[in-house]
This record gives C-alpha cells, structure tokens and sequence, in this order.
C-alpha cells in the first residue's frame, strides 16, 4: 500500500463559464480534519523570543567571528539574556529618537548580531522591520526607503556609503542612522549634510540605557514586517506579514518536526549565510529562538564558508541549490582522491561491484576517469550499496555503516561532522546533485518550496523518504496547497498526471502587496494566493516544481520549451558553472550563454595544448565544440526531446551579476535584462546557425 504524506480534503472542479479547472485540495497529514490549535502563550514574533529569553536566559543565542590579527578568530556568544539587554536599550533609544508603533525601520546590512537585535527591537515596540537588501544597490534601497516610508535606519558599516551616496534621495527622510559598528567623520558630515542624526551602535545602546522605555508589545494583527522580494521585472513589491502569521508559521514548523525520531534541540546550531533580508534565512531565526537554540553568522565571505563550517560545527545547514552544487563539485575530488582501504577489502569490493548498476554522474565519472581502476570500482561500489539500501526504504544512517566508515564520513567532516539536516531552497535542485549530498553527506537531505507570500516554505520534504528525491514535499502544517489549470500551457490539473499552477491559502498567507491594491488583487483570486509557478502532485500527495508559468515559450515549430527546467538540467555539466536558454519564437532552436566553470575549463585547455588566459580560452572555437558536445550529453543522460537540445553557445567568462542588473538578490534570472545584454551576440548566433541549416 502507498504511503501518503498529504490529504485531499476537497475534490477538484472541472472549469465552467470560462474559468478554469481546478484540482483537489491538499493539506498536511496533522490537519486533515482542521487545522491545529496555536499555542495559547505564542501569538507574536515578539512572543518567540521573550519567552525563549525566560525559558533559556543562559543558552547561546547569538554567534559572530572577530577579526583579529588579520584573520578571524573562532565563534564568541550572546546568550539570551544578553541578548534581551541589547534588544531592549536599543528599543529604548529608538522610543526616545521619535520612533512611535507602527513606525518603520530599515535594517541594511549582512547578516550579524546587531541585525537580529535591531529587529527584535522593533518587535518589542510594534515597529515594522523593513530589510533593505543586502546584494542590491542604492537604487532599490532608495525605493524601499520612499515607498514604505522609512525613519530609520540600521546599517552595516561597508553599506553606509550606499545609504547615503546621492543617487539615494530617500535618504534624506530619515531621522537616524545607526551603524552596526561605528561611522567616520566623513560619514557623520554627510548624514548632517542630510538633516539625519548618525550614531555609533555603541552610542545608541547608550541612549536607550539612559532613557529606558517601557516595551509596546505587538498584538498578532499588528504589521511585523514589510520584505521586499526583488521580482524579475519592475519595482520590488512590498510584502506584508502580521505578527499572527510569523507566530502560525513557527507553531507549524515546530508540530511538523515533533512527528520525527530525531528531535530539534536546544543544542542544535544554525549557520546562518542567506540574507536575513529573505524570508527563508529569517523564518529559520525566528524558529531557532522558539527552540532556545543557538545562530552563528557567517563571517560575511561566501567563498569562505567552509572556514565557518569547520569553527561553528553547525546541526543544521539551509541554502540555494547554487550552494550545494558547489559543495558538489568540492566534494566529489576530495571524496575520490581520499578514499583510502586496505588492499584485500579493495579485492572484496571489487568482486562484488558487478552486481550494482554503473555510476552514472558526469562530475564524477571525469573525477573517475583520473582515477586508478580500483579506486574507481570501490567507489561505485559504495556509493551504489549505500543508494540501494536507501532505495529500499533503510534510514540513511543505517543503510551502510561500512560505506560511512570507509568514505561518506569523510564528507561530514567537511562540514562540521556535526550536520543532521540539510535544507534546499530557493529553486529547484536537480536529482543528481540530491542523490549525491543524500548518500554522501550522512545528514537528512529535503527540499522546501515556498514564497516571502508564504511567509517561507509552503511545503516540505520529510526526512528519510527517497521517493521525495526530486521533489518538494507535502504541504505544510497550516496550509492548503491546489493546481490551477493553465490552458495555454497544456497544464491540466485533472489529468494524469496533475499539473497545473500552484496556489496556496491558509494562516500564514501574506496580508498583501504593501500600498499596491491592484497586484494583491491579481495574486488572490477567491482566496487562493497563485503563486506563478507550475506543480505536479504525486499519486502519494507530494509535490514537484516543474515550470514557471512566465518562463514557458513556444519554438517555430509548435513545441513548448521549459526555459527553467532545461537550465536545471543543464547546469549540473561540469565545464558550466551557469547557464541561460534562450528561444525566440520564430526560431526552431535553441541556444545558451554559458558562464564557464573556470578550473574545469582551464584542466580542458591543458589537457589539448591551449595556452592562454581564461578569458581567452573562452573565445576559443574549439572549446565550444566541446561545450555543445558536453550539453549534448547532459541531454541524453536525462532523456530530453530533440528539440530540447542546445543548438548554439555564446560562452562567457564572467558570472550573471547584480551590478549588470542580469539577476535579482536571490539570483534568478532577469531574463528581459539577458536578452538586451547579449542581443547583439544572440542574433548574429542564430544568423549563423540559419546559414548552417540552409534557413
């Protein structure tokens, strides 16, 4: 009998007088019948945190890397209690700056102590928190300050000449800017020049303890935060989430991980690295601080991460496929070149590998080729008997001890060696890269879905399910998940199998689009909030992201391409470290701008006796031949139609960036800005492939 891991508590309707069909109704297993009761002693987001501070006053809450003599020291704490103190004289000095409820406060910056304390801080006076992103520039940062018309700012020390640079006009309605460190003399002038009071965060811990304020406390139908999400095209859109519903979503994340044989703890530990400015980064805080649990930040590097890994030793990790696609590649060279057994277990395995399937992963098998083949055959061998027993339903901690024990622990130790779960979201990540980080990283693997709408993930994996690898899970506690039919598009939502668009209603929805009636209008229809992105619901309840409703085209030929899904697919090739597809309509084909994955492409040019730099290798004819040969083969290892396949390649040395304005914070594709970007390149690419085909 199938397991099911959601429940259709209402059938779906055929589509009548021009609207369309929709398909039954879902909700998570523990709200089949209705949904659970909140907790009596938890209604705000200031709530989660003043009861963790009289629960766990002494736990680690708060963790940060000191730079000191040129490097970064290890981990120091806040625990709860100083934590509290902080937020509390903070509040304080912003009570007796002007700030009134309902009043809003900027917070600018990456992630650290005094960003979380800022925002508990407006919490604790009914202030609304309004994140200015931390990977855009002055531009967005001057719009969200004018269009939720904020009177204060905290920022980050490396951002204060953004925040006042003079293309940001906004900056000039603001009362305060507090640094989270301290400002220059330079810094302190231009902030007069402006009208604004600057201050050291030293400076305002003192005035809020000089003039102590009694705590506003929110009520749950309070605004406790407007986050913008950047969007594809246009102005960010302002995001509104109450009290109640941040408070809704945490009560369900914490009844949803209760059902598991591995508990959440008070000693679990989150490395936090995804812009607190997001839904995602900030939703997991909020429920670590229900926990009494600890946060350390990483030290603001990203190509460094692996440093903060091995010194905070974190219990749970979350990021975007981007970021687990490279531990991917780090981790596949390592894994291989470390392997190391005695020669008569080498002989032992190396009888026995006939009886799994080949090892099929292109980044690995190039690894392999390098290898010697023993090396290469007891690697097949352990990685296939530790999928097998997985396929076959064991925990994976209990699938293969020998294989463990001989390589896969080696990858937990890269990370810490104490991860139990890790979490993707953001995007789709591929199979491949999920299949791999499930068998080789000793930890839980699940992928989440969900939207700033949301208030963070509408659905989730459950631990230890394989027949999840691909897919995003069920839906979430306090949630109802149905598919639209999208008719232009072929997505039937009663058909089989079920697709259609993804619409989602429940207790933690969003209020709406802030001073923008129209958009939430559109968004919610009958209640249900469309999401624009294109789910299949499996026979057992789950749910996969297959398409983006705007990211669908239509070749010459009648075919309907899914832009998404195919860089998906394709970017997990190893000489590609990003890729964007573009089809034109009036085209039969398509074609790609291929950013280069620049040490696999170098380890190419030495390998065929290609001298040069890496941008001078990418002009190289002979490389593209390669790199079409390579998508060419990604393509049939995952079964695609003809007219799927990459025709032509424009290869890029430099990665899509924010400055070019070619992707959004969270880096999706902007792909209207691609399109103007490399125009001239893609018609001249499709005039040639033309002259080829005789068109």
């Amino acid at each position: 009998m199938m397991k099911l891991f959601a429940a259709a508590v209402e059938e779906g309707k055929a589509g009548e007088n021009g609207k369309p069909s929709v398909g039954p109704v879902y909700r998570n297993l523990l709200s089949k019948n209705e949904f659970p009761s909140p907790d009596p002693d938890i209604s705000t987001a200031w709530d989660l945190f003043s009861v963790s501070v009289k629960k766990y006053p002494d736990n680690k809450m708060l963790g940060w890397r000191e730079f000191v003599n040129g490097k970064y020291g290890g981990y120091q704490w806040k625990t709860y209690k100083q934590a509290n103190e902080e937020v509390l004289r903070i509040g304080s000095a912003l009570r007796a700056s002007g700030a009134e409820p309902g009043c809003r406060v900027g917070v600018y910056g990456a992630n650290c102590p005094e960003w979380t304390v800022a925002m508990e801080a407006c919490a604790a006076h009914s202030l609304v928190c309004v994140p200015l992103y931390d990977t855009l520039g002055p531009n967005a940062v001057n719009f969200i300050i004018d269009h939720a018309e904020v009177d204060f700012v905290f920022v980050q020390d490396k951002k204060v000449n953004e925040l006042l640079n003079p293309s940001c006009n906004a900056a000039g309605r603001l009362k305060a800017v507090v640094c989270f460190t301290s400002l220059t003399n330079e810094h302190k002038e231009k902030a007069a020049e402006l009208g604004t009071k600057p201050y050291s965060w030293q400076e305002f811990l003192v005035m809020g303890k000089e003039n102590p304020t009694e705590i506003v406390p929110p009520q749950p139908f309070n605004i406790c935060t407007i986050m913008y999400t950047s969007g594809t095209s246009g102005d960010p859109k302002g995001v509104v989430l109450t009290h109640e519903t941040v408070a809704n979503f945490v009560r369900g994340m914490d009844l949803f991980m209760e059902q598991f044989e591995d508990k959440m703890t008070v000693d679990d530990v989150y490395l936090s690295f995804l812009p607190l400015a997001h839904i995602l980064d900030r939703m997991i805080e909020e429920y670590f601080f229900s926990k009494g649990a600890s946060v350390g930040y990483y030290h603001g590097d990203l190509n460094a991460l692996r440093d903060d890994l091995m010194e905070l030793k974190p219990t749970f990790l979350a990021g975007v496929p981007r970021v687990f696609e490279k531990i991917h590649e780090g981790m596949q060279e390592f894994l291989l070149q470390s392997l190391q057994v005695k020669q008569q277990k080498k002989n032992y395995l190396v009888v026995e590998v006939k009886h799994f399937p080949p090892f099929c992963n292109s980044g690995i098998v190039k690894a392999l080729d390098e290898l010697n083949p023993i090396r290469r055959r007891v690697f097949d061998f352990l990685y296939r008997y530790k999928l097998a027993w997985m396929n076959m339903g064991y925990k994976q901690k209990y699938s293969s001890p020998l294989a463990d024990l001989l390589a896969f622990r080696k990858v937990k130790a890269k990370l810490g060696g104490r991860l139990r779960l890790i979490v993707s979201g953001g995007a789709p990540l591929s199979s491949e890269v999920e299949e791999f980080l499930r068998v080789t990283c000793c930890a839980f693997v699940v992928q989440g879905y969900g939207l700033t709408e949301t208030c963070g993930p509408a659905t989730l994996g459950f631990p230890d399910e394989m027949c999840m690898m691909g897919a995003v899970g069920a839906p979430a506690v306090y949630n109802e998940i149905r598919l639209e039919e999208v008719p232009d598009m072929g997505y039937n939502p009663l058909g089989e199998p079920p697709c259609g668009e993804i619409c989602v209603k429940g207790k933690t929805m969003f209020a709406g689009y802030y001073k923008n009636p129209q958009l939430t209008t559109e968004s919610i229809q009958d209640g249900w909030f469309h999401t624009g992105d294109i789910g299949q619901i499996l026979p057992n309840g789950v749910i996969k992201v297959i398409d983006r409703k705007k990211n669908l085209i239509k070749l010459s030929q009648g075919e309907y391409i899914a832009l998404e899904h195919l860089e998906n697919v394709f970017g997990i090739t190893p000489i590609i470290d990003d890729i964007w597809v573009y089809g034109d309509s009036f085209k039969p084909m398509l074609v790609a701008v291929v950013v280069l994955h620049e040490e696999n492409a170098m380890k190419w040019a030495n390998a065929n006796g290609c001298k040069g730099s890496f941008e001078e290798i990418c002009c190289l004819e002979q490389l593209r031949q390669h790199v079409l040969l390579e998508l060419k083969s990604t393509g049939e290892r995952n079964k695609l139609r003809g007219f799927e396949y990459i025709k032509g390649v424009i290869l890029e040395a430099k990665p899509f960036d924010i400055e070019k304005d070619l992707v959004t914070a969270t880096l999706k594709k902007k792909r209207n800005k691609l399109l103007k970007y490399y125009q001239a390149e893609i018609d001249g690419l499709y005039q040639k492939l033309g002259a080829q085909l005789g068109h």
